[in-house]
């Protein structure tokens, strides 16, 4: 097995922290977003939208996208278990693990493409859309920090793989100058418990 991908990036990083979790050893791949190498026509027959990261199994196929590599390792991995024990579990782990990827970490992504023209060689940046979702990801965190006063991690008691998400793309957003503050107590002390883990380094 093999995983394509580009270690600066938050998407790659949640695959690896997920699998530093796992204590699943891997094969890494760098491929150069802004020189495209992810666009050539052999990674558009692995994931045809061009996207990292992507694993390839011994057997030839190919999975793209965080999230369906994550489940595939909670599946063969079953421990320790990051993604629920149970209907309700799996269930709240999945809602949080969902707001916090399309609430946060993808208007961080919407935000970086197109406030920083990193792209601009095939797309279009639009920069009032690049303004808003910063402004999008802001005001999720202030829904962040209600959660965190109640809940040790953002989607309970146990660690799971919505504060992997987050943690991603909290730390990706000080790229365009989105960062905590003393008002978010509750985000700075689950930051710091979760970057304690060893995985947070992956």
């Amino acid at each position: 097995m093999k995983i394509y991908e580009t270690r600066t990036a938050p998407n790659p990083r949640r695959v690896r922290m997920f699998l530093a979790e796992k204590g699943v050893d891997m094969e890494y791949v760098q491929l150069d977003l802004q020189k495209g190498e992810n666009l050539t026509a052999e990674m558009r027959a692995k994931n045809p939208l061009g996207k990292v990261p992507i694993l390839e199994l011994d057997d030839g196929t190919c999975i793209a996208e965080s999230d369906a590599i994550c489940t595939y390792f909670e599946n063969t991995v079953p421990e320790p278990t990051l993604m629920g024990t149970d209907a309700k579990s799996k269930a709240v782990i999945s809602m949080w693990q969902s707001q916090v990827e399309m609430a946060l970490l993808l208007q961080v992504g919407m935000c970086f493409q197109h406030s920083t023209g990193y792209f601009k060689d095939r797309m279009v940046p639009v920069a009032e859309y690049g303004k808003q979702a910063g402004i999008n990801a802001a005001k999720y965190l202030n829904i962040l920090e209600r959660r965190l006063e109640l809940n040790t991690y953002i989607a309970g008691e146990d660690f799971s793989i919505a504060d992997i998400t987050a943690l991603c793309a909290i730390d990706f957003a000080r790229v365009v100058d989105i960062r905590l503050s003393d008002k978010h107590t509750n985000i700075l002390r689950w930051y710091d418990l979760v970057n304690q883990r060893p995985s947070a380094k992956a």
